[in-house]
Formats: C-alpha cells, structure tokens, sequence
C-alpha cells in the first residue's frame, strides 16, 4: 500500500526546493480540485510506492486564504500518512507556528530544520533534541539547497508513517484555556473524531464556522457558546487571539530553551536589505534591475540575447528553413496546393509567428527565475505593496504586470502568487491592459503612418496601460466581489544566497514549456481558421478559394460587424478592415499588422512596423480614428493565448468571460470617449447622437471611480467565505 507525504511550510522557507530534491523529475504539476491553487506532487526517488504532495506556502491553518483553506481542507480530508514540516531554521520562531497547528492534527509530523548551514555560519546552534521533545515529534537538520538531510528527512517520514505513532506531546496551554477546551470535548460526546481530538476543540474554541457546521453539536451548541464567551470575558481578549497569544509564548519558551543565538549584529542580508528596501533607493534600483533584464530578454541592444534569438527563429528557422524544408517535401510527394496552402500558410505561419518569441520567453523566464532564487523578487513584492495599496492592489500585482510588458502569458500566470482571491481576480483582470511586446506593432504601424512617429503616441501607449490598471483598480474596489482593503502584506524576507542552476533551469523549463503548450495548441487552430477565413469565400456565388480578399469570408464577417465599431470612428471604406485586424488581433496581436498588409494587397514581405503601407492607412484613417482604433486594441481582450492563461488561473469559466467581457467593454469606452469627445474638441467629429453617449459615458466613469464603495461588514469572513465557496 502507498504511503502519502504531505510537506508543508512557510512561503520562502525552501519548500519548492526541497520538493524539487526529493522527487526529482518525477513530478505532477496541476490545479487543486475546483480552485487555482497549484498543486505538485511526485514519486519519491528510490520509492515508487511514497507519494509527496507539495501543499501551497502558507502561515497558518487559519481558514483566511484560499492556499490556507486548501492545505487545511487536504489534511482533514484527505489525511496523508505523515507531514513533513519545512522549518526555516535562521528563523525558527515565526515558523514553528504553522508546526503548533500541524501537531494538532493528529498526523504524524516531522520537522525538517532547513538552512541549517546558514545557522552554522552566523554561529548560532540549535538543540535538536531538546526541540523533538519539546514539539512531540522527530527533527531532522537538513539543507535542501545543499541537498544535504532531505533524503534523511523523507526516510523518517516514512518510519513514522508506518509504525502510525503520532507520539505528539500537546503543548500547554493556560489553565483557563485548557479547561475550556476539556469541557468543549467533554460536551461533543464523542462526536469529535479520536484522530483530530484537539485539533477540533481549538477549531470550536475558535468558533470555526466550518468545525461547528461538521460536528454538528446540536443542543450542546448553545453550552458550547456559553463557555466560551464566559472564557472569553474572564480573559478579557478573544477566542482567537487567546490560542494565538499562548501559541506564541509557548514557542518563545521552546525557542529559549532550545536554540542559541551568537550573532546579535546585522547579518549580510540585512545590510543588502538597507539598500535594497530603502525608501529612497529601492524604486531607482529596481528600475536599473528591471532595465537590465528587459534590455538582455527583449531589448535592442548588444546585450539582447534574447532577441537575437527571436530574430533568429523568426527570420532564420521559421522564415527560411522550416518553410523550405516543408515546402520542398510537399512538392516532392505532390501534395495538394491546397494542402500546402493550408501547412505552410496556415500553420506554419501561424504557430512560427508565436513560436518565434519563446527565445525571448525562455531568456525572461531564465532571469526572472534568477532574481526569484536570489530572494530579490521578495524585496520586489515588498516595495512595490505601499504604492499600490493606494489603487486597491496588492503589492505582489506589480510582479504580473511587470512581466506582462514583455508577453501577457507569463503576466497572467503570475498572478498566482497573490494569497487573495479577489486581490488575484482583480490582477488577472488589469494586466491584459499593459502593452505588451506583441502590441508594440500596432502603436509603430500608426505612430509611423498618422503621427509622423512621435515618440510621444508611443509613450503614450504605456501610461494609457497604466492608467486602465488604476481606474480599474478603483472601480472594481467599490464593487461587493472585490471590496475592501487588500489583504495585510506579511512576508517573510528570505536571505540572500547564491541561485540554485537545478531550481533556475527547472523553473525556466516549467514556464517555458507552458507556454510552447498553449502557443502550439490554442495558435495553431486559430491559425487553421484565419487560413479559411482569408482564402476561400463567394465569387459570382459560387464559393471557391479566392484571390481579392474583398471576397472571401473574412470581409462578409467584417463588414457584417462593422457597424458595431462605427460609433469608434471605423467608417468609410477602412471599418471592415480596422475590424478584421481587430478579429485576428484576438488570434495574436502582432497579426493586426500583417492583417493591414493582407488587406492593403501588399505582395512582398511586410516589415514588423508595416512602413510599407503608411501612405495607404494614412488615406483611410483619421488621426483621431487611428488613435481610437489604437487605444481600443491595447486595451480589449487579449490573445487566444493570454485568454487561455485566463481561464487557467481563473479555473472558472463565469470568471473567465467576466474578465475577457470588462476588458473589451472597457476598450470600447475609452475608445469611444477619445474619438466622440477628442474629435469634437478637435474638429474632426461633428456634433451627433454618440457624442451625447459618450458624454455620458465620461460622467459615469468618473462617477464610479468617485463613488462611495461597498461598505458591507466582516471583511474577513467575505474573504473565508469565498474561499470556501471556491473550494
């Protein structure tokens, strides 16, 4: 029979690296049932039959976060064989929290000291055994980046798991708490389970809504609330502050009797830390930090590997050889030239044109992995929370929307770091709005065409991003599903030390590889349809493949739906154009210029910001319609591909289209704003019906960023119950 590892810890404690070390490549990456936490598990090296599962980086049992209630949902019900308790050991006091709760459960636990050579090098030294004893369970010394211990830790997990000797010794409570809790078991009668005995009665002690609801007290329920708030006024404090603040001296008196402390001075990575968080410095030097890893990933400098490696796949790999060599070999074996058409046009077109920038991908992921790993992310996180707690976000969305300049993909996939659930909703839903590397054509195509290439229409394009982000931020805030503060920042900052290449490499492949899935799955079938869509269509009414696109089925779509975008400012023989390159800018955005130079019937090789069809877009559109269209596909939904990154950390498909639907409706309204009200200030746009909408619309944006927000009570237990419900 197998047995089941479950390994818990505190964020940053080196849990992914420990779970890295014991399994391997013998992994399992997925979403817990139902929500969007990440779930890994593997196979224990050298034992096929012990399962480990990596449950999410948390605090506490505390139903307050989604990762929270998961972990705590996969211990009560899915009860593994053993536990096996990552504790950050350079800072033991804070994590042995989580270790107080683990023991509770009824569930053997061993405690894996980690960073035990950091604790060595400041002089410090731990009592191993005086802990064990203290703790009621094994402590094994370990250093999961050193890869020393682990495989030790794992073994005793296993031992434990198989003599099922959950030797726990409870911690001592105060006398009134212990008699509370003594009598609450005593009232249940049995109802509470042997296995979680005192796990339970701290659950009642605390009023968990859930435990209450499991047991079931029935006509002790009324008793049970008596004693407790009797307990509660004789302490003068709360239920659950009482269990925090024991839990804590308990620990201290542990961490006392048990750990020594040399060093009293300010250890290497506090010193970093004066600099690196410094209010004054921090935000210059994480803009150098970030300079430089856009400049090596995506710049156009010397130093931009990654783009040489993108210009490379574009131009070299997907531009010349793999259409050759395909094209060559259909040749040979007479392959049909609509087939062909189909394979070379289509597909390889298509999906190359994504395919392209995993260079550039894997590069960014590579560094990005490397700041993780340092433990500057963290910082990052940190600094960036005082600022855009003032928008309604948390600190940690600056981190997806960071990344989002460079490919909205990997943006949203970052957003799984925030704890929040609504906090990690409103990001998702905000971070389509950064320009992204793929829309730098677009703002190119029409800065050159229009504008005469001001650099002022593209810098621009930035803070018309950023100012979608904040306005959204501030509305959403104001509704019930996202109201309130963002949840309190708590972070342990881990110390600084040399990145691990295994836990770079693998976190670079595993982002890597995620996104090649969704480019070659979601890119590709797009790419089969837009094939269609552009070549064949109705000629004397008889449907063949055509060669004026005027008549395929793309511009019977186009101009059928034209009329949707006329109050944008699309009229006139370009509004089916401007709206076919808006369809196919869903597919990629980049395909919004090669759609122009599609329809614009420009026959050679179109460069990426199309200069060779400026006089031709600049005779069909108007500067203010050019901006409108400009603004409207910066900020409406984006890719197939970011749509599928929606609905994976959205892992709900209501959501999914509410966030896919904000987007677009938002972009609609600015983009109606800026033409109806911008043409009429200017003179381009005469006074009409949609003026009057717009103005409206104007009046209504400010009124919802101004308004009074939802002022509904118990804001925590709006967090808990959503949680729940997604669980």
């Amino acid at each position: 029979m197998g047995i089941t590892i479950a390994l818990a810890g505190n964020p940053n404690c080196g849990k992914t690296t420990m779970f890295n070390a014991l399994t391997g490549s013998n992994q399992y990456v997925g979403n817990w049932p139902g929500v969007t936490v990440e779930k890994k598990h593997g196979k224990l090296k050298g034992h096929r039959d012990v399962t480990v599962t990596d449950l999410p980086g948390i605090y506490s049992l505390s139903p307050y976060t989604l990762e929270e209630v998961v972990a705590r949902n996969y211990l009560v019900n899915d009860k593994p064989d053993a536990i096996l308790n990552l504790v950050d050991a350079t800072n033991i006091e804070r994590n042995l929290y989580l270790t107080t709760q683990l023991t509770e459960m009824g569930i053997p636990v061993v405690i894996a000291l980690n960073m035990m050579d950091l604790v060595a090098k400041n002089g410090d030294v731990i009592n191993v055994q005086k802990l064990s004893e203290a703790m009621g369970c094994p402590v094994v010394e370990i250093s999961a980046l050193k890869n020393r211990g682990v495989l030790e830790a794992a073994e005793a997990a296993i031992k434990l798991a198989e003599a099922n000797a959950a030797s726990h010794t409870r911690h001592t409570f105060c006398d009134k708490v212990e008699q509370a809790l003594s009598e609450i078991e005593a009232l249940t009668e049995g109802r509470v389970p042997e296995r979680n005995e005192r796990w339970y009665a701290v659950k009642l002690f605390e009023r968990d809504a859930k435990v209450l609801e499991q047991l079931n007290l029935g006509s002790h329920a009324h008793a049970v609330e008596n004693l407790i708030r009797a307990c509660e006024e004789e302490m003068d404090d709360d239920a659950e502050s009482i269990i925090t603040n024991e839990r804590y001296e308990y620990i201290s008196k542990v961490v006392k009797s048990s750990v020594k402390k040399k060093r009293t001075g300010m250890t290497t990575s506090d010193k970093i830390d004066r600099i690196v968080t410094n209010r004054v410095l921090a935000l210059p030097l994480f803009a150098v930090v970030m300079f430089l890893v856009y400049a090596i990933a995506m710049g156009g400098w010397t130093i931009s590997i990654g783009t040489m490696g993108t210009d490379w796949a574009n131009d070299v790999l997907f531009g010349d050889w793999v259409p050759n060599a395909v094209g060559n070999f259909l040749a040979a074996i007479g392959c049909a030239d609509w087939l062909q058409g189909l394979i070379l046009d289509g597909i390889i077109a298509g999906v190359g044109a994504v395919l392209g920038f995993v260079p550039q991908m894997l590069v960014l992921f590579l560094l990005l992995a490397v700041l993780e790993d340092i433990g500057y992310m963290a910082r990052v996180a940190f600094i960036m929370d005082r600022i855009f707690r003032r928008f309604g976000l948390s600190g940690k969305s600056f981190i997806p929307m960071l990344i989002a300049t460079g490919c909205g993909v990997p943006g949203i996939m970052a957003s799984r770091t925030i704890e929040q659930d609504r906090d990690r909703k409103m990001t998702i839903m905000t971070t389509g709005f950064i320009p992204c590397g793929a829309k730098m054509p677009i703002i190119g195509l029409f800065a050159g065409a229009i504008f005469g290439g001001s650099a002022l229409v593209a810098v621009s394009a930035f803070f018309i991003g950023i100012a979608a982000v904040v306005i959204s931020g501030i509305i959403m805030k104001k509704f019930k599903a996202f109201a309130g503060e963002p949840a309190p920042f708590v972070m342990e900052l881990p110390p600084y030390h040399v990145p691990s290449a295994g836990n770079v490499l693998r976190a670079t492949w595993e982002r890597g590889w995620s996104f090649i899935k969704r480019a070659g799955t979601i890119i590709l079938l797009s790419s089969i349809i837009l094939w269609f869509l552009q070549g064949y269509g109705f000629v004397d009414g008889v449907f063949q493949a055509v060669e004026d696109n005027n008549n395929s089925l793309l511009a019977i779509v186009g101009n059928a739906i034209a009329w949707i975008f006329a109050p944008l400012g699309w009229v006139g023989d370009m509004a089916w154009k401007a709206t076919v390159a808006t369809i196919t800018g869903l597919i990629a955005k980049e395909e919004v210029v090669n759609t122009f130079g599609v329809l614009y019937h420009f026959a050679g090789e179109l460069s990426e910001e199309g200069n060779e069809i400026w006089p031709l877009v600049a005779a069909d559109f108007s500067a203010i319609a050019a901006y409108s269209f400009m603004i409207f596909n910066l900020l409406c939904a984006p890719c197939f591909a970011a749509m599928g990154a929606i609905k994976r950390e959205m892992n709900n498909t209501r959501w999914t289209l509410a966030a896919i639907g904000y987007m677009c409706l938002f972009a609609y309204v600015i983009a109606m704003i800026v033409y109806q009200i911008g043409g009429l200030i200017i003179g381009e746009v005469a006074f009409n019906v949609f003026t009057v909408i717009a103005a409206l619309l104007l009046i209504g944006l400010i009124y919802l960023v101004f308004r009074k927000g939802y002022q509904g009570g118990g804001e925590r237990l709006r967090a808990v119950d959503a949680a729940r419900a997604e669980v």
